[in-house]
């Protein structure tokens, strides 16, 4: 349910690390979807957190204060009409608004590709009500952070250059003239913006090197047609990360919407912006960059759509497919205008570029008020607000394609609702729909209960064989199947035999990590489903008084078997903390066993659960081990004879070897190699706190003969020795922060995810 009613055109977003972005008129809900491996029930595990609106209002810099209020002041004042009125109803120009209610909220949000921010996540770009362009990272999970104003900067480049967008121009009028006045606001007013994908620039180091460094684009539309097109460098920090802005004049006349255009041929990829207009036209136009490694563009702009009918364009959705028949990939750009759906099929042939067009029609009896599209098969899913959402997948012929869809109705699940947005998760697993109350009895609802309702689109089955057949091969990245997935299992308390079979096979065949973080996934999410739920609710305070032992006090003393039992209850209450707080599933095992008074009942419960913990042991072995064998593999590419690094080299080779059972010849082969280069040295880890020596002894902690533990970090195996250090998103695992000392290759290591789990480290 949400706090507040939804605002703008397209009010729900979903990211590619499945966060859901609802705009409404006090903040950004962000629910972020989670695949919980240490809560045994089955619903859908959601982490929510907001983006609030800002407090100030947004105003465009059109000049010199003083100059703009005595303007403002002029056009309120007038006596022609035509000036006064259209001033004081712009809320461009009023965005305090006055006597008008304040324009709060936002009006549109984009997620940038995953990548781009500290943490290799996702960036917010948001736009608010009254035009104030924004970007928000989420560094530490509980509070986005505002990184950058684009409406301010873009507003200070504007006034630097006396508001031409290039030198040739001529100059114009005074700000005291209302087309000035009007042209200086609707030339930095945002209509939308979107966020293309990460691509390469090349840098010129001090020594002539040149190093690849990955940047992304932002491009903003703004309300007269022109589009500035933001170059970020990765990750996204803030101000300093701004690489350029260049604006491009579109042409086009009241525009509504973009949205980039993207297409590979022949390993050369291929870039453009397709801009939709309120009065019907969508033309693709090129986009000139410097400096980006494999990057091109059309030579000019290309027209989809030119008729003036006065159907507005609404949402641009493109998708990257492949065609069967011409045996190439092409590009399905679909577009929402009015009740239909036009669609234009893009493909480079060696007689050039091949447009074909056409609209689908007789899908909704109103207009379409969102639009989303599966990019793992080219579904497109739109719903008008009556509550009715058609599903269209195309199907390729000779030519060009044709659409097949169906009705969804939502009213058969919630009942009678309005649709107000709708989105589909990154791997076509859920739909997200933003509901209210619909008519009952032919009238409408006293009051309006905005939720955001989430509707499976795959079965069990279908999920689990995307997995098995995953060319991502990341969890991380499929958490809406892996969800659907967790559900089945938690539901029946098995594996699917079928399920089974098929990953071992795969391990079998072809080893890879991917296939063993699924199954300690299915294994962990078995040993949930075994447990029994405990009676008390974990939260609750227990108002039982806890006997407690004072030896000082006369009068005060008891017997030993009272402070057994005083000792045995304080023992289990914090057996039962520790496992809501959602410690490793083979810390918390043996407190958390069901306890039945039935004995013969038990046991066999107690063998099944010993038996999984001891799978899940073996997998989470095989999946350090081979991340060892990387640490190792990094530490001899980048180190000379006898140098000591601060990864515990030699603890780790000895823990690899310990095991008379682990045969593996690459790593037996890797540690000769590296025990050469160390010539008898050890460079074991000392204690901070003692000094004494940390030994490698255990994958998870250090500890030194005086009995201080350290906690291991799980990327670099380094004992952290301190009190700050990351997190896993599932809490899997802990990490060190990187330091300044740290050489570029230790740093790369720590960037990387859980090894796991896949989860990105906070």
């Amino acid at each position: 349910r949400l706090q507040h009613g939804v605002s703008g055109l397209e009010p729900l977003a979903w990211s590619e690390d499945h966060r859901v972005s609802v705009s409404t008129a006090r903040s950004i809900a962000v629910l972020e979807q989670l695949s919980d491996v240490h809560s045994g029930g089955q619903e859908m595990v959601i982490h929510r957190t907001a983006v609030p609106a800002p407090s100030a209002a947004c105003l465009l810099k059109v000049g010199p204060k003083k100059e703009v209020a005595e303007c403002k002041e002029k056009f309120a004042s007038s006596v022609d009409p035509t000036v006064s009125q259209t001033f004081m109803l712009d809320r461009v120009f009023n965005p305090e608004g006055k006597s008008l209610p304040p324009m709060r909220g936002f009006k549109y949000s984009s997620w940038s590709p995953l990548g781009c921010d500290a943490n290799g996540r996702c960036l917010l770009a948001a736009l608010t009500m009254d035009n104030r362009l924004t970007i928000h990272a989420n560094l530490n999970r509980l509070q986005w952070v505002q990184l950058v104003d684009l409406t301010e900067i873009y507003g200070e480049r504007l006034y630097e250059a006396s508001y031409k967008l290039s030198k040739a121009d001529t100059p114009r009028g005074e700000l005291g003239d209302f087309s000035e006045f009007q042209r200086r606001h609707s030339m930095q007013t945002p209509v939308r913006m979107e966020w293309s994908g990460i691509c390469t620039t090349q840098q010129v180091k001090h020594n002539n090197e040149c190093r690849d460094v990955g940047s992304v684009l932002l491009a903003v539309l703004f309300e007269n047609g022109n589009i500035a097109v933001w170059q970020f460098q990765l990750p996204f920090l803030g101000k300093e990360s701004i690489t350029s802005c260049n604006t491009i004049e579109s042409g086009i006349n009241s525009p509504s919407v973009l949205s980039w255009w993207e297409y590979e041929h022949n390993n050369r990829k291929m870039s453009g912006l397709i801009v939709g207009s309120a009065f019907g036209p969508v033309k693709i136009l090129p986009v000139n960059l410097k400096a980006v490694k494999g990057y091109f563009t059309l030579r000019q702009p290309v027209v989809l759509w030119q008729e003036m009918d006065q159907l507005p364009v609404h949402s641009i959705k493109c998708i990257p497919l492949y065609h069967p028949y011409q045996k190439c990939s092409c590009s399905l750009v679909v577009a929402a205008r009015g009740a239909y759906v036009f669609w234009c099929l893009l493909l480079i042939s060696k007689a050039g570029l091949n447009v074909h067009n056409s609209h689908v029609t007789g899908l909704h009896s109103l207009p379409i008020v969102s639009m989303t599209a599966d990019k793992q098969n080219g579904t497109v899913y739109t719903c008008s607000s009556d509550g009715k959402v058609r599903q269209l997948i195309p199907i390729f012929t000779d030519v060009a394609l044709k659409f097949e869809h169906q009705l969804i109705k939502l009213s058969e699940v919630f009942g009678s609702v309005r649709t107000h947005g709708i989105a589909v998760s990154p791997c076509g697993a859920y739909l997200a729909v933003i509901t209210t109350e619909g008519m009952t009895n032919g009238l409408h609802p006293v009051n309006k209960n905005y939720q955001v309702q989430f509707v499976t689109l795959k079965t069990f089955e279908e999920a689990a064989a995307q997995l098995l057949e995953s060319s991502v091969q990341n969890l991380f990245r499929q958490v809406d199947l892996t969800d659907l997935v967790r559900w089945k299992i938690l539901k029946d308390k098995h594996i699917p035999q079928f399920l089974q079979e098929a990953l071992d096979k795969k391990i079998e065949s072809c080893g890879s990590t991917y296939f063993w973080r699924f199954k300690l996934f299915l294994l962990r999410i078995l040993y949930q489903s075994m447990q029994k739920a405990p009676s008390e609710v974990m939260w609750r305070p227990s108002h039982e008084d806890a006997k407690i032992l004072i030896s000082d006090s006369p009068g005060m003393g008891s017997t030993e078997d009272d402070q057994e039992e005083g000792t045995s209850k304080q023992a289990s209450r914090q057996s039962l903390c520790d496992t809501g707080k959602g410690m490793d599933v083979d810390d918390t095992a043996d407190d958390s066993l069901p306890q039945s008074s039935d004995v013969g009942g038990r046991e066999p419960m107690e063998e099944k659960l010993l038996e999984i913990q001891a799978q899940i042991e073996a997998v989470e072995m095989h999946l350090t081990r081979e991340h060892m064998k990387r640490v190792l593999g990094e530490v001899y590419l980048h180190t000379w004879i006898t140098e000591n690094t601060s990864i515990p080299t030699r603890g780790v080779c000895d823990f690899l070897m310990s095991d008379d059972g682990y045969d593996d010849r690459t790593a037996r082969v890797l540690i000769g190699h590296i025990l050469k280069k160390m010539n008898k040295q050890t460079f074991p880890e000392h204690c901070s706190l003692c000094k004494e020596i940390l030994p490698f002894t255990d994958r998870k902690q250090a500890v030194c003969s005086n009995g201080h533990i350290w906690l291991r970090c799980f990327l670099t195996y380094q004992s952290c020795q301190s009190l700050v250090y990351r997190r896993c998103l599932l809490h899997d695992s802990i990490a060190r922060h990187p330091t300044p000392e740290d050489p570029e290759w230790i740093k790369r290591l720590l960037q990387g995810p859980c090894t796991f789990c896949d989860s990105p480290v906070f």
